[in-house]
Formats: C-alpha cells, sequence, structure tokens
C-alpha cells in the first residue's frame, strides 16, 4: 500500500481537473474523425488543443527503460493494433476501427488520461460488437469499485463478461495508477480472481482500460518501431479507458464529459 499514493482533497480536485481536460481533447478531435482524415492530423488537432487548453502530452518523447521516445501527442491504434499505434499519415478508410488515446498534464502536474474507440463510415457488424462489448466490459469493471473491493473483482468481471462473449483479454498491459506521475501503483489487471489483490480505499485513482480481441489473446510487436503492439492473429482489437477515483461510497468516473458516449444501460449513475 505504501507505493500507492492516496489523494486528499487537493489532489482529487487536481485529479479532476487533469481528466476533465482529457476528456475534453476527445470531445474536440471527435468530429474530425470520419473516412480520409490520417491519424497524422488527429495527432496534430490533439495537440492544438492541449496547447490551446495550456496542458502538455504526456506521451510525446515518453520513453520508459529499453524504448524510443515516443513521437506522437496520443496513440492511435487502428484495426488490429492493440494498442501504443504511432500516428501517420494513411489515410482511415470506411470500415475502420480506431482507439485514440489520450493523456495529459496539468500546469499543476496532474496527469488525466482516457480513451475512446471511434468507427469510421459504415463498419461491420462484428467490428461494432467488439467496440460496444468492450465499453461494456470496462464499465462492468467500473461498477467494482467501491472502498473494500479488490482489484481482482475489476479484472473478474471484465474477463468474465468478456470470455462469455466469445472475446479474448489482453494480458500483457493493464490499467494503472495515476496522480503526479504517468503510470503508479497498482497495476490494474482487466482478468482475475475475485477477493484477490490490492483493497481498494478512498482516494485512490487509477485507469480501468481493457483491451479485448475478436480472436486470440496474442498480442506481439510490430515491426522495429519499438511501440506499436498489434493481435498475432491480425484480428481486431478495441480498448476504452476512463480514470476512476474511489470515493467513500463507491466511485467518481473523473474522465466522463459531454462528449462521451452514452451509458450502457445497465449503468445508471456515474457516481456513487
Amino acid at each position: 500500500m505504501s507505493s500507492i499514493t492516496i489523494k486528499d482533497s487537493q489532489g482529487i480536485a487536481g485529479m479532476r481537473e487533469a481528466c476533465r481536460l482529457a476528456s475534453e481533447v476527445l470531445d474536440y478531435i471527435a468530429p474530425h474523425i470520419k473516412p480520409g482524415i490520417t491519424t497524422l492530423e488527429i495527432d496534430r488537432l490533439g495537440a492544438e488543443c492541449m496547447a490551446a487548453q495550456g496542458t502538455v502530452s504526456a506521451t510525446v518523447g515518453y520513453q520508459p527503460p529499453g524504448y524510443p521516445p515516443y513521437p506522437g501527442h496520443l496513440c492511435t491504434s487502428v484495426n488490429h493494433v492493440v494498442c501504443h499505434g504511432i500516428p501517420n499519415e494513411k489515410p482511415l478508410k470506411k470500415g475502420d476501427i480506431v482507439n485514440v488515446d489520450v493523456t495529459v498534464i496539468t500546469k499543476d502536474g496532474w496527469y488525466g488520461d482516457n480513451s475512446r474507440m471511434y468507427l469510421i463510415g459504415e463498419c461491420s457488424i462484428a467490428a461494432r460488437r467488439l467496440s460496444s462489448l468492450t465499453y461494456e466490459a470496462m464499465w462492468l469493471g467500473i461498477q467494482q469499485v467501491k472502498p473494500g473491493a479488490r482489484l481482482g473483482d475489476i479484472g473478474h468481471a471484465i474477463q468474465k463478461f468478456a470470455e462469455g462473449h466469445g472475446l479474448s483479454v489482453v494480458r500483457e498491459f493493464c490499467g494503472h495508477g495515476i496522480g503526479q506521475k504517468f503510470h503508479e501503483d497498482p497495476q490494474v489487471l482487466h482478468y482475475g480472481r475475485p477477493g484477490t489483490g490490492q483493497e481498494l480505499v478512498p482516494g485512490m485513482t487509477f485507469t480501468i482500460e481493457p483491451m479485448l480481441n475478436q480472436g486470440k489473446r496474442d498480442i506481439k510487436e510490430l515491426g522495429n518501431d519499438g511501440w506499436t503492439i498489434i493481435t498475432k492473429d491480425r484480428s481486431l482489437s478495441a480498448q476504452w479507458e476512463h480514470t476512476v477515483l474511489v470515493t467513500p461510497t463507491g466511485y467518481d468516473v473523473l474522465t466522463l464529459s459531454t462528449g462521451s458516449p452514452a451509458l450502457p444501460s445497465f449503468v445508471t449513475t456515474t457516481t456513487t
């Protein structure tokens, strides 16, 4: 527990602001995401919005040990790209699906992190189903969040739902604590056993960001850019992400905004 940062009222206010601004970037770029746009142009729009906000991108130049510096202001993962897709000059076409993942840093040093799926033009039933079920899986995970619950409860809810619908859960990447660092403890796995793992307490902030594949869960690196991860069988992959606060009575989804998609029918409130 010692390495998990528990946010006080000032920290919670800082996180609220960072997450509001992160979701504002996705709202800003959403109307532009249609057939013909390149992911590099999406990246430019994201950078433009961050500059207007006074935030900076957490990803541009980000370099964990053993990785090259990441070149994009955001991540754009198209079709069978699982995560960390680098923006490029290839136009999106009808039938593509793309995840756009945005993390901003505020002037006060707080990080807000979220991602959404976008369907480009008319997509296949399978692609729409994958995106929709991944969104529901994320919300099922979010609904487990309350003091006294455990991280395994979140992972179990996501895994059981995903596998029950014939989808597979990527295991090599997970959600994470977030605050004045991009990645803090704890790791939030999207699979697991109920009643296991770290106990949740008020003031914890972390992301829930399941990556679900249409085919097998196996992944591999694409080429040698050091970042892009794809499904080994080239099946479609989808991801949604919110940053969540553990409250004294449940959860508060900090990255919700006016542009966020409608809640699944089983979710009655965004805060508990």
